[in-house]
């Protein structure tokens, strides 16, 4: 029942995502044949205009002087058209693209998101052995952003718990815009757009954070005399046509170049070092515009908006008047139009002073406008995860250190083969799980893992109930070499659990452990690992245990109120090996290894 529901919803999801790339791509069609059209009637505006001009000046007839003005103002209008029309279809593109992505993921074709490797910690508690980042990783399923600053959010997200209170928040922001494809998507296409990297995102706070100090007022007042002093030079001249003035303002041209030559250094230390930084501070401002033109419900998402709101102007105005300022600053670049604009307005100065005026006023809350953008981002993000999983249930949290899944599975596993099962952490906090190789027992521990990632971040989670505890996860499952340390495997792992441990007498954690100490003798390991067991558990620590040492299910004896013992069974039937994968009660007694290597030759068939 669990699977067709979820079919169900996959279904449906899939039928949305098709219909709105249908739609888009439809309207795309038209807008690619206006634009064209338009492009046609540019041109041809052009060229008539150029025609009828040469016409002028050779009839001098007023009606080609006409004729060329209205078709250079024609020419101008294609121009802004043309201009909407490219960034509409640029928007269109970018939806398409999104529901194409959603198609392909939801079809288990590909997984065209980033995976988020380089946030990769193999120092982590949990980070490299829960494959939070990395291909086909939980960050990678989730991942929906598309700046710098998302992307450094979402990840921060998953390797951390909130506290309860928080993680309420962010469960009913996740189901606010859950709810809200369009504007989730409209977002998203934005942060798309945007084509922003860590350089450019550290170039504007190193830009942001750079000491500038005020200008002279001195230099102001020349700023605006020896431009006025241009210009009336200019006029004198074709009012009284003395050459004269013409030789003053040849010297005043090149004093005003020497005078922006004075603060080139200060102009190309505020250009943020970045050609494209005006376009990605600009889809910034497009970014928070639609934070600000939505109402929320939550309190989540109204304080984050609340954030955005510093004066009488709107952060996204301020936003967009910093990507015009870079933009008209990165034209230094061009000599022609650095030495024609300096030697004329003195353009690059007034630029500088309109700068530093901007970061006085805002660079104190630039940061936090960027960091709402992450937050966002990353709640879109879980919110899609929602929407695309609606069978998925949010936890009930609690403070009594109580955790209990019903049907938990692996969110990343396919819907249509995974096999849920329950568990329970009340009132034995701690298991001890049995099973064969292959029956089951790592993906369970992981299933149980990453779902209480998703928990401590406010996501729904792969099962039919869950109540919660909230707790940090603390894992030794996989582990490397530490070659680059001279470390060997079995003293990472020590490193590994002396870290647990470590954990354990700052708080309550929820701790798993797949097999430990395999790099020791039989004997040594299975004293080492009672030991732990026991360590740990008189640290209040509530988790699971893989082991296929018998013996070691034997301390739930010993601690009944405290341990339990869980299995993986497995069956031969028709001389061959069938796993349930459900989970048990008690300690497992087949032995599926000697039955596969007498099946393949590799022990001799008689061996009991």
């Amino acid at each position: 029942m669990v699977i067709k529901t979820y079919i169900c919803f996959n279904y449906l999801n899939m039928e949305i995502y098709t219909s709105r790339k249908t739609q888009f791509t439809r309207k795309v069609e038209v807008l690619k044949k206006q634009y064209n059209q338009i492009s046609f009637l540019r041109l041809m505006s052009m060229i008539v205009s150029l025609i009828t001009l040469f016409y002028y000046i050779k009839t001098k007839e007023v009606y080609y002087e006409i004729s060329a003005i209205v078709l250079i103002i024609a020419f101008v209008v294609f121009v802004r058209i043309h201009s909407k029309l490219s960034a509409k279809i640029k928007y269109l593109e970018a939806l398409i693209a999104i529901n194409k992505d959603e198609i392909s993921f939801l079809n288990n074709e590909s997984i065209p998101f980033e995976n988020g490797i380089e946030f990769t910690d193999f120092t982590h508690p949990y980070s490299y052995d829960l494959d939070i980042f990395g291909d086909h990783s939980l960050f990678q399923n989730l991942n929906r952003t598309h700046t710098f600053i998302g992307k450094k959010t979402l990840a921060k997200r998953l390797l951390g718990v909130l506290p309860n209170d928080e993680i309420l928040e962010n469960q009913l922001a996740i189901k606010e815009l859950a709810e809200d494809l369009e504007w989730r998507q409209k977002f998203m296409v934005f942060a798309k757009l945007s084509d922003d990297k860590e350089s450019y995102y550290k170039s504007l706070l190193k830009w942001r954070s750079f000491n500038s100090s005020p200008l002279s007022k001195a230099s102001k007042i020349i700023s605006v005399v020896l431009p006025t002093l241009l210009f009336a030079s200019l006029v004198a001249y074709f009012l009284s046509s003395n050459t004269i003035y013409l030789s003053y303002f040849a010297f005043i041209f090149t004093i005003n170049l020497g005078f922006s030559g004075v603060f080139m250094k200060r102009i190309q230390a505020e250009n943020a070092h970045s050609s494209r930084i005006d376009k990605v501070v600009k889809q910034y401002g497009l970014l928070i515009e639609t934070i600000e033109d939505k109402s929320f419900e939550t309190e989540k998402l109204k304080r984050l908006k609340q954030q955005l709101i510093t004066s009488e102007r709107t952060a996204s105005a301020k936003i967009k008047e910093l990507s015009e300022l870079f933009s008209k600053m990165d034209s230094i670049g061009n000599i022609f139009t650095a030495i024609l604009f300096n030697g004329f307005f003195l353009y690059h100065f007034h630029n500088l002073r309109k700068m530093i005026s901007w970061k006085k006023e805002n660079a104190i809350n630039l940061e936090t406008w960027i960091d709402v953008i992450g937050e966002f981002e990353m709640l879109n993000s879980l919110a899609n995860f929602s929407y695309n999983n609606s069978q998925f249930v949010f936890p009930k949290l609690n403070s009594n250190y109580e955790i209990s899944f019903s049907n938990l599975s692996h969110p990343l596993l396919n819907e249509n083969s995974r096999i849920g099962n329950d568990i329970s952490f009340h009132p034995q906090s701690f298991t001890i799980l049995t099973g064969s190789n292959m029956s089951g027992k790592s993906t369970f521990l992981r299933s149980l893992g990453v779902n209480m990632v998703l928990a401590g971040c406010g996501a729904p989670v792969c099962a039919d109930k869950a109540n919660v505890h909230p707790l940090s996860v603390l894992v030794s499952m996989r582990l490397s070499d530490s070659l680059s340390d001279s470390e060997s495997y079995f003293y990472a792992e020590i490193k590994r659990l002396k870290q647990i441990i470590e954990a354990l007498d700052v708080e309550h954690s929820f701790v798993l452990l797949d097999e430990i100490l395999r790099g020791t003798n039989s004997d040594d390991k299975r004293n080492g690992t009672i030991e732990f067991i026991k360590n740990i558990i008189g640290k209040n620590a509530i988790g699971v245990i893989a082991t296929h040492d018998v013996e070691v299910c034997l301390t739930t004896e010993e601690f009944p109120n405290l341990l339990k013992n869980r299995c993986f069974e497995v069956e031969i039937i028709n001389d061959d090996l069938h796993f349930d994968y459900k989970l048990g009660d008690g300690i497992c007694r087949n032995k599926s290894a000697t039955f596969l290597m007498k099946k393949m030759g590799v022990i001799p068939s008689y061996i009991v």
